[in-house]
């Protein structure tokens, strides 16, 4: 396992960030939604980050001729979707075999769903089971309760399901099975969760509806869909590593390009404005998704703030903002994320322990836990295999130096986070 040494920072920085990984969700359902067309899709700016690499190579398992050229992708769906004849990995990517489990459940064939060791230790039920409620035959570890899976497609009926967690994923690979249902399905969350994916199929013509009461309307298919045709754009949860950075770097100032500005995506970059920094947004397009540029410049010392609601729009970002309370004056709190505990790593004893380590006082709670700003120190990391954790303490580190165990994981959704990091202080491996 890899380890890095970050140094900390001599001078403030001031540049405009071009280079930020693209979209790691959109990326995601590029590969799996390029499946329900009858032509090929035509993506620009593809991730070529682990994770949504092990996307392209499933859909490839299952029949689709996939060209690429740097990283731009052309993916021709097969007539209909093959039975393969080997396990579909998906590595470490919680959404890819979340989404392929709603996608393949109503499909004909038999397909086995794993991943790597972090991966196999994560919660499939909160899928498994609303799937299993349907008519999906799904089977794994403790009864469909971690992965490998085992699903044989069969025929779904439609359902109305009210999900007790706001979770993208879920809402996701309900929407994919209804849309193989005998009838229109409908789907609630009581908070809107990262909607990338009623965007998406609405852009390819899917009939996906909402109502006032916030119920999701899904007709099932009768055509297949239009191909995707589109740039992903720069990931705002990526970006938000560097909008961190500038902040608690006096007299910086940092533009990020191309960046995706779906609200709820940019849940984190409000909070941090709360605290105190300077933020702003330029619009530039909105077809899939609205798409334009972020500035930020420090604005002084961060306020502590209380974080407890719309957590499932800022849930990727809540280690970065860790690291940002503990440079804030006062106690920032987090509740009502115990989503937090069931990521690549349990993120609230991740970043807890970590933070102790440098010197922070911090507490943990079942749903949350309190952080009390101070004087960040140097310490070894335990990123836990988790690329969040890892970027995170690596931007912490630009204030205090820092060492980070196990950073192999942040391939998986940044590939090129220090190069763009080398260029704010020196990064040694």
């Amino acid at each position: 396992m890899k380890s890095v040494l970050v140094e900390k920072v001599k001078d403030s920085f001031e540049f405009i960030c071009d280079e930020i990984a693209s979209d790691k969700s959109i990326s995601h359902r590029c590969a799996i939604f390029s499946l329900l067309s009858d032509r090929p899709s035509k993506i620009d700016r593809y991730l070529l980050g682990e994770d949504t690499l092990n996307s392209l190579n499933i859909a490839t398992q299952l029949g689709a001729d996939v060209k690429r050229v740097g990283d731009s992708i052309t993916i021709t769906p097969p007539l209909s979707v093959k039975e393969p004849n080997d396990i579909l990995d998906c590595g470490n990517a919680g959404t890819a075999i979340r989404l392929y489990s709603g996608f393949l459940s109503g499909l004909d064939g038999m397909f086995i769903l794993t991943g790597d060791a972090y991966l196999k230790a994560r919660p499939m039920s909160r899928v498994v089971d609303p799937l299993r409620e349907i008519g999906a035959k799904i089977d794994g570890r403790e009864n469909g309760r971690l992965a490998p899976l085992y699903i044989r497609g069969s025929k779904l009926q439609s359902f109305r399901y009210h999900s007790p967690i706001d979770s993208a994923q879920v809402k996701s690979a309900l929407i994919l099975a209804a849309l193989r249902a005998n009838a229109t399905c409908y789907y609630k969350e009581d908070l809107l969760s990262r909607d990338h994916t009623e965007r998406m199929l609405v852009g390819m013509g899917a009939n996906i509806e909402n109502d006032e009461d916030g119920w999701i309307a899904i007709k099932p298919l009768k055509k297949s869909l239009k191909p995707l045709e589109l740039t992903v754009p720069a990931d705002p949860s990526s970006a938000f590593f560097f909008a961190l950075a500038t902040v608690i770097t006096p007299n910086s100032k940092i533009v990020i390009k191309n960046v995706s500005l779906n609200k709820t995506r940019i849940g984190a970059y409000k909070v941090l404005k709360k605290m105190g920094a300077n933020i702003e947004y330029e619009l530039k397009e909105d077809k899939y998704e609205p798409i334009g540029d972020i500035y930020v410049a420090y604005n002084g010392k961060l306020k502590a703030v209380e974080v407890s609601s719309k957590i499932a729009w800022l849930i990727d970002e809540l280690p970065a903002l860790a690291i940002a309370m503990a440079f804030a004056e006062g106690t920032s709190v987090v509740k009502n994320a115990k989503e937090l505990r069931v990521k690549e790593s349990d993120r609230i004893t991740s970043m807890i322990t970590n933070l102790q380590k440098c010197g922070i006082v911090c507490k943990e709670f079942e749903d949350g836990y309190s952080i009390t700003g101070g004087n960040l120190q140097e310490a070894v990391i335990d990123s836990y295999g988790d690329h969040r954790v890892a970027m995170s303490f690596a931007i912490g580190g630009i204030f205090s130096g820092m060492r980070i165990e196990d950073v192999d994981c942040i391939d998986t959704s940044f590939p090129n986070f220090f190069d763009i990091l080398s260029k704010i202080t020196k990064v040694e491996f």
